[in-house]
């Protein structure tokens, strides 16, 4: 690794990093160059590998303008042995005060694909290699206009929510959230858990969430938002598991009828019957996002 040269971007570099092709064109990601316009990605939290001239490592770490959090690593691509990867993610790990963590987007059923396999090997055996552990793994799914969505049986009625009070008294009951669109987000950016405080992070507004009862008892809440970066279904959770699918059908339609047009949904890849459910009512997987934090951070 004689020739290797490895060092952070300076401004005006954007060019830079972009002159490595990207791997794996397939995924929605933003652009460098916008992430830089926007405040997002910024040159010494960008590292890169040279060898001969020519980027053969790229690491960008992202924090938004205002974000509470630390940094996180958002993009980190290889095209050299994973000892390359790993020597530049301690360079910049030394510079930026030590090993944070790292949201390594995939294409969908990535593990099933021997093409991405083949891309992804060496970088995520470069962040073990650099001290990074896997944590869980999350899939982004996405509902298209026009999909049918299942019949309702008439069993539950949905309501809005009475107040901001009912959110979270309902929200206290829940142990753990079916959906949880911009988890990672929400903690980085505003330091709110949105699995025990949605509001903090979503607002207080309380029209497009829904209550689903049955003969008058609260068995589920799901809460979505129409304006943000995409419609999504930011939060559900369940009192009785049997009012999942009608749950997940009422939200779609509460966003469909506000003139969404693709509605997205986060779900950990170890909840089978969320993802089945999501899948009966429409959705479609559009990627995974394996998460890596040091060894010694909080589950």
């Amino acid at each position: 690794m004689t020739d290797l040269v490895i060092r952070p971007l300076v401004a005006g570099e954007e060019n830079l990093f972009d002159s490595m092709p990207d791997p794996l064109p397939q995924l929605r990601q933003i652009a460098y160059a916008d992430g830089v316009a926007g405040g997002g990605y910024r040159p010494e939290n960008t590292w890169v590998a040279l060898r001969a001239g020519r980027v053969v490592g790229r690491a960008a770490w992202l924090l938004p303008p205002g974000a509470v959090g630390a940094p996180w690593l958002d993009r980190f691509d290889l095209d050299a042995e994973p000892e390359v990867g790993a020597e530049l993610l301690h360079a910049a790990h030394d510079a930026l005060g030590g090993p944070g963590l790292y949201y390594a987007a995939l294409p969908a059923h990535w593990r099933r694909r021997a093409e991405v396999l083949a891309v992804v090997r060496a970088p995520m055996e470069a962040a073990r290699l650099a001290g990074l552990i896997e944590r869980g793994e999350r899939l982004r799914c996405s509902w298209m206009t026009g999909t049918p969505l299942p019949a309702s049986s008439g069993r539950y009625d949905f309501r809005p929510p009475a107040d901001a009070a009912e959110i979270n008294a309902l929200v206290a009951r829940i142990a753990v959230p079916d959906v949880l669109t911009g988890v990672e987000i929400a903690r980085a950016v505003g330091g709110v858990d949105l699995a025990t405080d949605p509001l903090a992070w979503l607002g207080d507004a309380t029209e497009e969430w829904r209550v689903a009862r049955q003969a008058g008892t609260p068995v589920g809440l799901v809460g979505t938002a129409g304006d943000a970066c995409y419609p999504l279904l930011a939060y559900l959770g369940l009192l009785d598991e049997a009012a999942r699918p009608e749950l997940l059908a009422e939200a779609v339609r509460v966003l469909a009828a506000g003139g969404a047009r693709e509605v997205i949904a986060d779900v950990d890849a170890h909840q089978v019957a969320v993802l089945a459910e999501l899948e009966r009512t429409g959705f479609r997987q559009l990627r995974a996002r394996v998460v890596f934090a040091p060894s010694n951070a909080p589950e």
